[in-house]
């Protein structure tokens, strides 16, 4: 999908004068909210107004993907009912973005609504991951980000595959201040977690996650980065238990990093 990329409006610091709504995500509404603070903070220094319009829910990429795909409607509408208004929405999940562009059109063109569908084109064509709100609408690698740690980056499998990220999430890596970046071997294999493939399928997803821990452990790095914590979580959930010392790490929190240290500690 091409999305509408505007260029960035003029002002003294990149985002001047845009507003922008936090499609925060379920996950880390309930269990990482250190990871939407990040993003407040990180948009806020580079001159954006954010807002968090309340009315938001989850995006109803489970009931999509089990084939639930009457329950997932009203999902949609919640989500046009909360960002419809706004030209800028972004969301720090490469997963759940992905679900609002990949399915919710499917889910519109299905109810057979040709207006349902315009306007899920019309919100779609404005929601952004984190990565791609910074280098394609505020024009920015360096988001003057300071993080003096070796680091290695899991490009997780929607980011990649659905939202198509690219590389930049590394652009914004490699421009932070102080930092080390090392390469994952392997990188573009899936951590095992596939929201419910990881329940479904547990002893698959047991190995996976098992293999993605030792590549991350071989590169010798102090965190592991992604744009996911669904898949941090999985990752870390091994690293833990395996007493590395590695912690993981959400891309925002590095790039909200200006003293040093993660904005979020999860050991």
């Amino acid at each position: 999908m091409t999305l509408h990329t505007p260029s960035p409006r003029a002002g003294t610091r990149p985002g001047e004068g845009l507003t922008v709504a936090l499609f925060v995500t379920c996950i880390n509404d309930t269990m990482f909210p250190s990871t939407p603070r990040a993003v407040v903070t990180l948009l806020e220094r580079l001159g954006c107004r954010v807002e968090f319009p309340p009315e938001q829910t989850c995006c109803g990429q489970m009931f999509t993907n089990t084939g639930y795909f009457d329950e997932a409607m009203p999902s949609v509408r919640t989500y046009l009912r909360a960002f419809e208004g706004y030209d800028y929405v972004v969301g720090p999940s490469g997963s759940c973005v992905g679900s609002v562009r990949d399915q919710h059109p499917m889910l519109a063109r299905r109810d057979g609504s040709s207006e349902l569908q315009q306007r899920v084109a019309g919100v779609v064509a404005r929601t952004y991951e984190l990565s791609e709100l910074l280098v394609d609408v505020l024009g920015v690698t360096d988001v003057g980000a300071y993080f003096p740690h070796r680091v290695t980056y899991h490009p997780t499998c929607h980011s990649m595959r659905v939202t198509k990220v690219g590389d930049r999430p590394l652009q914004l890596l490699r421009a932070v201040k102080g930092i080390e970046v090392v390469d994952l071997p392997d990188a573009d294999r899936c951590c095992g977690f596939g929201g419910t493939f990881s329940m479904k399928n547990p002893d698959v997803s047991v190995a996976m996650a098992g293999d993605k821990a030792q590549h991350v452990r071989e590169t010798g790095a102090e965190y592991v980065v992604a744009g996911d914590n669904s898949c941090l979580m999985n990752i870390g959930g091994v690293l833990g238990r395996q007493r590395s010392g590695i912690r993981p790490i959400h891309l925002a929190e590095i790039l909200a990093s200006t003293e040093g240290e993660p904005t979020g500690d999860r050991r």
